[in-house]
């Protein structure tokens, strides 16, 4: 069962306040001598740490740990990034309803999104088409709008720690007129190919490690309402198949 964190932390954040607030109505005015009970004073120590981090995680920034190879080799498994939640517009926490307006995805942000499929699940991913977009993919390269992605061979990947396994995987430079990031690509193993308009609204997302990734090519795209933030920093990186922490990732830029 996947639990849901900000539900839970919005959940024990008005709990604890309201328990606070209606003790502090009954017992206005009246003599305090006696000992509060102790639902309260926990409720009354609680209530402000739970608001300063639900307050943090909902509109400012938040942890997210990354599980899978799908966006190797920008993100590793292991890495622990930071999320802007207001870089795409304020939200209200568990409903994420847009509240403020302030910037639209653009084609190159790695975005932390709700799975469309179970919304309950975060999934990261690059934005590769925006609405309108005629997105293609054949023969391992993507087309936007015809126009086709360069790719520059960079060699054969080696990966580290849980990120190994990565036999056969050659490293490409994938660049447009103005982006520019490296991708993992499996030159033996089938894609996945076809065509596709991006609903208004809506957004194509790819992995990065192409022949790895469960994104847009499989279950479409992800709605406005779905966005949780963009990627924009590790903070630090653990695998215990490589040695617990790798330093040299700590305080990396996301691009």
């Amino acid at each position: 069962m996947h639990f849901d964190f900000s539900a839970g932390l919005t959940l024990a954040t008005l709990l604890t306040g309201l328990i606070s607030g209606v003790y502090l109505f009954i017992m206005r005015g009246k003599d305090k001598a006696d000992k509060e009970p102790v639902i309260v004073e926990y409720s009354k120590s609680f209530f402000p740490v739970l608001l300063f981090v639900l307050v943090l995680r909902s509109f400012l920034f938040e942890p997210f740990r990354i599980p899978s190879s799908s966006m190797m080799p920008t993100l590793l498994i292991g890495d622990f990034i930071l999320v802007n939640k207001f870089s795409y517009g304020v939200r209200l926490p568990v409903i994420n309803m847009k509240i403020i307006d302030v910037d639209l995805p653009k084609r190159g942000d790695v975005m932390v999104f709700r799975y469309p499929k179970n919304p309950s699940y975060d999934y990261i991913k690059r934005v590769v088409g925006l609405p309108g977009d005629k997105v293609g993919y054949f023969d391992k390269h993507v087309y936007i709008n015809n126009v086709k992605y360069k790719q520059e061979d960079l060699g054969a990947y080696v990966g580290v720690g849980q990120g190994d396994n990565m036999t056969g995987a050659s490293l490409k430079n994938e660049k447009s007129d103005a982006l520019e990031h490296q991708i993992l690509v499996m030159q033996d193993r089938p894609s996945l190919e076809g065509e596709i308009v991006v609903p208004e609204g809506h957004y194509f997302m790819m992995g990065d490690n192409r022949d790895n990734s469960n994104d847009s090519r499989y279950w479409g795209t992800v709605p406005e309402q779905n966005i949780v933030g963009k990627a924009v920093m590790i903070w630090m990186n653990w695998d215990s198949s490589n040695n617990g922490v790798d330093l040299g990732r700590l305080g990396g830029s996301i691009r």
